[in-house]
């Protein structure tokens, strides 16, 4: 079997969540060797195998259908978002796309789950993301370290309140960056976030202590 290489592919973000259209799964299986699986992941993504010489080929094929496609490992994940039930408008799907396109990608220590909810319903469980934004109304609020594994789940605490939306991609960027450059190897977001406290990682980003 030829070199193979793991990709994630996933539907953008939209009005109505993660939806695949047929021909969108159709195109996926048949780029896919019939020896490979195909993995669905905690984060909304898809790992697909494909011949590592037909890389480019390949995501210009699924990109074409409308799909996103993303390296697999040790990144940033695509933005896990809420279904926007309150409309596109109201919910920031604007906000959610360019945090997306912000983020997604960016080499991190361990995987990095970002959590984007459209309003204080939370429907896509942004506390449990190692960063999360919620809307309300017309302001952000970003949470840090939550953690859904093990059998004690970690709920992510406040980091910032009343946030405009020019102020996410800025503040995410110093989280991201202090935590690259501060992890001990391997170690989780949430396991970092305990030992350096909220406090030092809201100090580092400049930012004072909320509520």
């Amino acid at each position: 079997m030829a070199e193979t290489m793991k990709i994630a592919v996933a539907p953008p973000i939209q009005v109505g969540g993660s939806l695949f259209s047929p021909q969108q799964l159709a195109k996926i299986g048949s780029i896919a060797d019939t020896e490979v699986k195909i993995e669905m992941t905690p984060f909304k993504q898809l790992y697909v195998e494909v011949p590592s010489d037909r890389y480019d080929t390949v995501k210009e094929e699924l990109v074409r259908t409308g799909l996103e496609v993303y390296p697999a490992g040790f990144v940033v994940k695509s933005l896990i978002a809420c279904n926007f039930c309150k409309g596109a408008e109201e919910a920031g799907l604007e906000t959610a796309r360019k945090l997306n396109q912000a983020f997604s990608g960016i080499e991190t220590p361990t995987p990095l789950k970002i959590g984007y909810a459209g309003c204080a319903l939370g429907t896509s469980e942004p506390l449990l993301k190692d960063i999360s934004v919620v809307k309300i109304r017309d302001t952000y609020d970003v949470y840090v370290g939550g953690e859904p594994k093990g059998l004690k789940t970690i709920i992510a605490q406040k980091f910032a309140s009343d946030l405009s939306e020019d102020q996410l991609v800025p503040l995410i960027s110093k989280i991201i960056h202090y935590y690259k450059g501060n992890a001990k190897g391997k170690e989780k977001f949430s396991k970092f976030l305990t030992r350096v406290s909220l406090d030092q990682l809201q100090n580092a980003c400049e930012l004072g202590r909320t509520t």
